[in-house]
C-alpha cells in the first residue's frame, strides 16, 4: 500500500477511503461552559505526516487527549483504524507535552518499563529495542539516566518508548519544545522515515518552520479547524506575496510604510533584525508603492527582493482576519527624569574579552569575545551544551569566570553589586517565578526587589497582566499556568524596572506563534528605547529578529554577524530535489554525503553541496544508478537553520 512519501499524491489530496487511519466527525468537547472543541471534522491517511498548528487554547491538546484515549468527547466521533479511539490504544503511541520519561531511570530502563506496560512480547523486545536505539542514535547511551540527557536526546528516548509497542499511529504533542536546532532536524527526519514505513504521525508544533515539513497541516483556532491543506497549497491560497526590504534605517522605513498598511495598500509589515518584510497583493505594484513612499520620506533602501510567502504569513493573516492577533499594549515607561538615562547606542553595554569558564577538566566557554551595544538585540545561538547559559550566567555575575575580562554597563569592578544589578534584567530558562506564589504576589515581589515606586508598581503590574491576557486571574498560583503563559509572566517580571541591559535565556520555549510575535514586539520596543538585549533561542526564524548574532560550538564562537551576512558567507549551494522515491533517495544520499547535508522537507529533499559544479552531476548519477528517478532540481537560498547546521557541523558538531 502506498504511503505519503512513496506516493506524493497523498500530500495534495484527501486520503482514499481504504487508506483512512483517523476519522473525526463533528467532534465537540466541553469543560463546563467552556467549549474546547467545536465541531471538528478531519481525516488522516495511512503513512501521512499531519500537523496541527494553532495558538495556546486552540484545542490541539484536547484533540490529542481524545485521540489518545485519555478522555471522552462530549459529542461526535473519533475513530482510529475503524475503532473508537479508546479501543484503539493498543495500536497508538502518544507523546504528551509533560510526562513521558522517568528521570531517575536509565535509557534502557525507561524503554523496558514502557515495553512492559504495553505487553511487548519478551522474545521481540531485544530486537525492537536495538532497532530503535540505533535509529535514534542512542545505542551508546543505554546506561545514562534520562534526567542527564540533553533535550534532543530526551525526546528521541521518549519516541523510542512510544515506538516500542510498534504502533500504527503516533500522536506527538509539541515533541521538540526545548530541543536544539540540530536535534530537531534529526527528529523530523526520523518522523519522515516512520511515515515511509506506513506509520501515521500527527504532530502539534508551535514552530511553523517545522510545520513546513508536514504532508498536510490544519490551522486551529478557537476550537475549530479554520484551514487545512498542504503547506504549498495554503501558501498559494493566501494570495499574497512577500517583499524583503534591506535598509540601514529600519525604524524610519517602518514608520514611513505603516500608513500604507493602515490604508490597506499593503497587507502587513514586520521588522526583523536586519531587514523589513512586507506582504502585498502583487509584487511589482507593492514594490512601486514602497519605493514611492520611501522617496517621499527621503529614505534609501539597499534592495527590495520578492520572495514567496511563508506558512507563518498564512497563519498570522488568518488569525488577524479572525481577530485573534493581540493588540500592542505600550509599556508604561517612567518619566524622562529617570536616574539612569539610557546611554548612546554607540556605547558598548556588554564587553567580554578572552572569557573562559572551566568545570574541572571540562571547558564550557573558551576564549569568548563579545561586544554588544545599547539598543541592539544580539543572539547567542548554539546546540544544547554549547555554553550559552554558562556565558549568560557569567555576564550576569551569577557564575564566576575562570579567566578573561568583562565590562557590564561600563563597570569593570564589582559586577555583583546591587547598584549594577538594578540596571539589569534576567529571565532564565527555568527559574524566574515562584510556583507557590500567585501571579500577583510574584509581580509584587519582583517590583519590590527592583525598587519600583508603589504608584508605578500598580501601573506596571497591570501592564504585565494585560500583555499576558490574565486580567482578573492574578490570584492564580503560578504553577497552575501552562508553560507558555508562565513564560509571558516571567518576561514581564524581568522588564518592569526598565533595565538598561536585558538577558533572555530561551524566553519563548514552549510559547505559541502569536505569543512569540508579541514577545518580539516587546523585545524590539525595549531595544528601540536603548536597552541592550542578549537572547538565546533554538528557533531560527526567531533568531532572524536579532540585529547580530553568534553561533557557539563547544564553548567557542564560530560565526558572527547579521542573519543576512551569515547566510551569504555559506559555502556551496542548497538544492531542493523533487523526487519519486523520497525515503529511499534520502537513505542513499546520506550514504554518499555527510548525513547533515541531506534532509526531508515535506515531499522534497534538501541537499547542501560545497562544490555544486562537480557534486551535482555525481549526485544525479548516483540516484540514476540506484534506480531512483530525480524529477527536478532547483537551487534555493540558505535559511538561517541551514547556515547554523552547516557552521556547527563543520566546526565539529553538537555535543551529545
Amino acid at each position: 500500500m502506498p504511503t505519503s512519501l512513496q506516493n506524493p499524491a497523498i500530500a495534495t489530496t484527501l486520503p482514499s477511503l481504504a487508506d483512512i487511519t483517523i476519522h473525526i466527525k463533528g467532534l465537540y468537547k466541553h469543560y463546563g461552559k467552556t467549549a474546547a472543541l467545536r465541531g471538528i471534522n478531519l481525516e488522516v491517511g495511512r503513512g501521512e505526516l499531519f500537523g496541527l498548528i494553532g495558538p495556546d487554547g486552540a484545542g490541539k491538546t484536547t484533540t490529542f487527549n481524545i485521540l489518545g484515549g485519555v478522555m471522552e468527547a462530549t459529542a461526535g466521533e473519533a475513530k482510529i483504524l475503524g475503532l473508537p479511539a479508546r479501543d484503539a490504544r493498543n495500536d497508538t503511541g502518544y507523546l504528551t507535552q509533560q510526562f513521558s520519561l522517568y528521570a531517575d531511570l536509565s535509557v534502557l530502563e525507561n524503554i523496558n518499563y514502557s515495553a512492559g506496560l504495553r505487553l511487548v512480547p519478551e522474545q521481540e523486545l531485544e530486537t525492537r529495542r536495538n532497532r530503535y536505539l540505533k535509529l535514534m542514535q542512542l545505542d551508546q547511551f543505554c546506561d545514562r539516566l534520562a534526567g542527564r540527557l540533553s533535550g534532543g536526546m530526551r525526546q528521541k528516548l521518549a519516541l523510542c518508548c512510544a515506538l516500542i509497542a510498534e504502533p500504527q499511529v503516533l500522536f506527538l504533542d509539541e515533541p521538540t519544545t526545548g530541543v536544539d536546532t540540530i536535534a530537531r532536524r534529526e527528529f523530523w527526519d526520523i518522523l519522515a522515515g516512520l511515515t515511509a514505513q506506513g506509520i501515521t504521525v500527527v504532530v502539534a508544533t508551535p514552530d511553523l518552520d517545522e510545520a513546513e515539513r508536514c504532508d498536510r497541516v490544519a490551522l486551529m483556532y478557537d476550537g475549530q479547524i479554520q484551514q487545512m491543506g498542504t503547506p504549498t497549497k495554503l501558501k498559494a491560497d493566501l494570495g499574497l506575496q512577500r517583499l524583503v526590504i534591506r535598509t540601514s534605517e529600519l525604524v524610519k522605513t517602518e514608520q514611513a510604510l505603516l500608513p500604507l498598511v493602515q490604508t490597506g495598500e499593503l497587507a502587513d509589515i514586520s521588522t526583523l533584525g536586519d531587514r523589513l518584510e512586507v506582504l502585498t497583493q502583487e509584487a511589482q505594484l507593492g514594490e512601486k508603492l514602497v519605493r514611492d513612499r520611501l522617496t517621499q520620506a527621503h529614505l534609501d533602501c539597499d534592495s527590495i527582493q520578492p520572495e514567496a510567502a511563508t506558512l507563518e504569513n498564512v497563519f498570522t493573516t488568518l488569525l488577524r482576519r479572525q481577530g485573534g492577533v493581540p493588540q500592542s499594549i505600550p509599556f508604561p515607561r517612567s518619566q524622562p527624569s529617570s536616574p539612569t538615562p539610557t546611554p548612546s547606542s554607540s556605547t558598548i553595554a556588554i564587553a567580554a574579552r578572552d572569557l573562559n569558564r572551566h568545570f574541572g577538566d571540562f571547558h564550557a566557554v573558551v576564549d569568548l569575545n563579545l561586544d554588544i551595544h545599547y539598543g541592539e538585540v544580539y543572539g547567542l545561538l548554539g546546540a544544547n551544551g554549547a555554553g550559552k547559559t554558562t556565558t549568560i550566567k557569567m555576564l550576569c555575575g551569577l557564575l564566576p569566570i575562570s579567566s578573561g575580562h568583562m565590562a557590564i554597563a561600563g563597570e569593570t569592578g564589582d559586577l555583583r553589586s546591587p547598584a549594577l544589578r538594578q540596571r539589569m534584567g534576567y529571565m532564565s530558562q527555568k527559574f524566574t517565578l515562584y510556583d507557590d506564589l500567585t501571579i500577583l504576589e510574584n509581580l509584587k515581589f519582583y517590583s519590590g526587589v527592583y525598587g519600583i515606586p508603589p504608584r508605578q508598581q500598580r501601573e506596571k503590574i497591570r501592564w504585565v497582566l494585560s500583555i499576558c491576557g490574565l486580567e482578573g486571574q492574578e490570584d492564580l498560583l503560578t504553577r497552575q499556568l501552562p508553560g507558555g503563559w508562565k513564560q509571558r509572566v516571567a518576561f514581564g517580571a524581568s522588564v518592569m524596572h526598565e533595565p538598561e541591559i536585558l538577558f533572555l535565556d530561551e524566553p519563548t520555549s514552549g510559547v505559541d506563534v502569536l505569543a512569540r510575535q508579541q514577545f518580539w514586539q516587546l523585545i524590539n520596543d525595549f531595544a528601540r528605547h536603548g536597552t541592550a538585549i542578549l537572547v538565546t533561542t533554538h528557533y531560527m526564524n526567531e533568531a532572524e529578529q536579532c540585529n547580530r548574532m553568534c553561533f557557539m560550538v563547544a564553548g567557542r564562537k564560530v560565526a558572527e554577524g547579521s542573519a543576512s551576512e551569515i547566510k551569504a558567507r555559506q559555502p556551496g549551494q542548497l538544492f531542493e530535489l523533487r523526487i519519486e522515491q523520497l525515503q529511499a533517495s534520502y537513505d542513499r544520499l546520506r550514504q554518499h554525503l555527510e548525513p547533515w547535508r541531506v534532509s526531508i522537507f515535506g515531499d522534497r529533499l534538501h541537499v547542501v553541496l560545497d562544490n555544486p559544479q562537480q557534486e551535482l552531476a555525481q549526485m544525479k548519477s548516483l540516484l540514476q544508478s540506484s534506480n531512483l528517478p530525480l524529477l527536478d532540481t532547483q537551487p534555493i537560498p540558505f535559511s538561517l537553520e541551514d547556515a547554523f547546521i552547516g557552521e556547527v557541523q563543520r566546526a565539529g558538531g553538537a555535543p551529545p
